[in-house]
C-alpha cells in the first residue's frame, strides 16, 4: 500500500528545508516522526505534518479496499522538496559603494511518499547476513583415504625384509672397517718407502754443494 501527501506554498527556502527532508528518508515512520519531534529548524513542524497526513492517507486507502495494515510497518519510500514563487515585494538590501541587493523571499513544496512493501536491504545488511552465514556454515573436513587391507602374503613379506635387514646392514659395517683398516696400512708402507728412496738423493746433493763451495 502506497500514499502521497503534498504541502505547498511553504514559507521558507527549499535549501534549508531539504536539510530536514533528508534526515528522514528511507526511515521507518515512528523513527521519522521522532527525528522531526527533536529536530530544531523551523521547516521540521510542517514536515512532520505532512508525513501525519501521508500516514492518514495510507490507512484511509487501506480501509477502501478492505487491507489491513499496521502504521508502524511504514517507511518514507520518496520524500523531496521543490522550489515555489518568490513573493511580490519590492525590497532593497543595501550593498557596498552605495549598491543595493534585491531581497526575495522563496516559498516551497514538499512530497512525501509512504509506503508498506518491504524495504530493499542496505549494503550494510547484506554484508552482516553474510558475515553470519559463514560463521554458520561448518567447515568443509578433509576425507582421510582409507588404505587397502594387506593379503597375508604381503604381511609375510614384510616380516621377511624386516628380519634380513639388520643382518645384511651388519656385514657392510664388518666388510667397511676391514676396508679402511687396509687403507691405512698401505698409507704407511707407502711413506716410509717413499722416504728411504728419497734420502740418497739428498746427501748426493748436500755434497754437491760443499764442492762448489770449496771451489
Amino acid at each position: 500500500m502506497e500514499a502521497i501527501a503534498k504541502t505547498k506554498y511553504l514559507k521558507g527556502s527549499p535549501r534549508k528545508a531539504r536539510l530536514v527532508i533528508d534526515l528522514i528518508r528511507g526511515r521507518n515512520v515512528s523513527q521519522a516522526l521522532a527525528i522531526l519531534r527533536f529536530t530544531d529548524k523551523r521547516a521540521a513542524d510542517p514536515i512532520q505534518k505532512c508525513l501525519d497526513s501521508a500516514i492518514a492517507n495510507a490507512t484511509y486507502q487501506a480501509e477502501q479496499q478492505n487491507i489491513a495494515i499496521d502504521p508502524d510497518d511504514l517507511w518514507v519510500r520518496t520524500c523531496f522538496v521543490d522550489m515555489g514563487p518568490t513573493k511580490n515585494r519590492r525590497r532593497m538590501r543595501p550593498a557596498p559603494q552605495g549598491r543595493a541587493y534585491r531581497e526575495q523571499r522563496h516559498y516551497c513544496h514538499i512530497t512525501i511518499q509512504v509506503t508498506s512493501d518491504e524495504a530493499p536491504k542496505t549494503e550494510k545488511e547484506l554484508k552482516a547476513e553474510a558475515a553470519k552465514a559463514k560463521k554458520a556454515a561448518p567447515a568443509p573436513k578433509a576425507e582421510k583415504k582409507k588404505a587397502a587391507p594387506k593379503t597375508k602374503k604381503e604381511t609375510k613379506k614384510a616380516k621377511t625384509e624386516e628380519v634380513e635387514t639388520p643382518a645384511e646392514t651388519a656385514e657392510q659395517q664388518d666388510a667397511k672397517i676391514t676396508a679402511e683398516a687396509a687403507d691405512a696400512k698401505n698409507a704407511t708402507t707407502q711413506t716410509t718407502a717413499e722416504l728411504n728412496e728419497t734420502a740418497p738423493a739428498d746427501e748426493k746433493q748436500q755434497e754437491i754443494n760443499e764442492e762448489l763451495e770449496r771451489q
